[in-house]
C-alpha cells in the first residue's frame, strides 16, 4: 500500500474487464483520466461467467475490509448468454440464474452502503454488449468445441440485466444499444468478433462517464468534480513565458487523444 489514499474504483468481471487494459483498452483509459484522482483496481477473469463471480464474491469484496471501494463496475453476461452445450459443461447460465446472480452481486456491493465509511460504495452495471456474428460464426478453432454467440442472445441478457437494475436502483451502461449507435460496429468495435478494440473501448468509456455525471451522488465520481493529488501551485514548476510566474501543470489533458466530457 503506498499514500496518499485515493478512492478506489474496482472493475470486476469476466474477460471484457480482464483485457480491459490491452488494445487501448477503457480500463487504461479511465487509468489516464483518474491519474491523480482514483486507484483503477482490476478483478478481471477471463471466461467467467456469474455463476463463478458469485462464489468468489466475499474474497474480491470482503464485507470487513478496512478500505471498501468508492465505486465498482460489474460486467457479467456475455459468457453467460452463449448457447447451451450438449453436455451441460461450458460458461451458459440460463437466464433466470444469470438474473439472481447479479442480483446477489447487487445485493452484496449495496450492503457497504450502510457501513459508516468516509466514502459509501457505488455501483453501475454494464450490460452484455452485441457480438459480430459473421466473424465469430466463422472462427474455427482446434481447441474450443463449437461457440455459439447471437446477438438474439445478448440483447436478452442485456435487458435483463437492464431491467434488474432498475429494479434495484442500480445504475447501468446499455452497451447493446451504445455500440450499434456507431456506424460500421461490426469491424470497429472488435479485435474478434467478441472482445473489445480501442474503438469499442472508447465508446465504453464515454457511457460510463455519461453515468457518473449524471448521477446525483455526493460526493460525485466523475472525474471533473474530484480533487486531484498534489495540486498546490508551486515554485518549482515550469516558468510562463513572462518569467514572473509558474505553470501549474497538474491538471492539464491536452496529451490526451480524446478530451472527454
Amino acid at each position: 500500500m503506498v499514500g496518499p489514499s485515493r478512492p478506489q474504483f474496482v472493475l470486476f468481471g469476466s474477460s471484457i474487464v480482464q483485457l480491459c487494459f490491452s488494445h487501448g483498452g477503457w480500463g487504461s483509459i479511465l487509468s489516464d483520466i483518474y491519474s491523480r484522482k482514483a486507484d483503477i483496481l482490476l478483478r478481471g477473469y477471463y471466461g467467467w461467467n456469474s455463476r463463478r463471480a458469485v462464489q468468489v464474491l466475499d474474497q474480491v469484496f470482503p464485507k470487513d475490509a478496512p478500505v471498501q471501494p468508492a465505486l465498482v463496475i460489474v460486467y457479467f453476461g456475455g459468457n453467460d448468454s452463449m448457447g447451451p452445450h450438449s453436455s451441460g459443461l461450458g460458461p451458459h447460465v440460463p437466464l433466470d440464474e444469470y438474473m439472481e446472480n447479479m442480483r446477489k452481486i447487487a445485493i452484496h456491493l449495496k450492503i457497504f452502503e450502510n457501513q459508516s465509511l468516509s466514502d459509501t460504495t457505488r455501483i453501475v452495471f454494464m450490460s452484455c454488449p452485441p457480438v459480430d456474428e459473421a466473424r465469430v460464426s466463422s472462427s474455427t478453432s482446434g481447441i474450443f468445441s463449437e461457440v455459439v454467440r447471437t446477438n438474439e442472445l445478448c440483447q436478452i441478457y442485456s435487458n435483463s440485466c437492464i431491467k434488474l437494475c432498475q429494479e434495484l436502483g442500480v445504475k447501468v451502461v446499455d452497451l447493446f444499444s451504445a455500440f450499434q449507435k456507431r456506424d460500421g460496429w461490426t469491424t470497429a468495435c472488435f479485435t474478434d468478433g467478441i472482445h473489445l478494440s480501442a474503438e469499442g473501448s472508447k465508446i465504453v468509456v464515454e457511457e460510463i462517464l455519461k453515468v457518473l455525471k449524471e448521477a446525483e451522488w455526493v460526493p460525485s465520481l466523475h472525474w471533473k468534480s474530484m480533487p486531484t493529488e498534489f495540486s498546490e501551485d508551486s515554485p518549482y514548476d515550469l516558468v510562463a513565458a513572462d518569467g514572473k510566474q509558474t505553470l501549474n501543470p497538474s491538471e492539464w489533458t491536452f496529451h490526451r487523444e480524446v478530451h472527454w466530457d
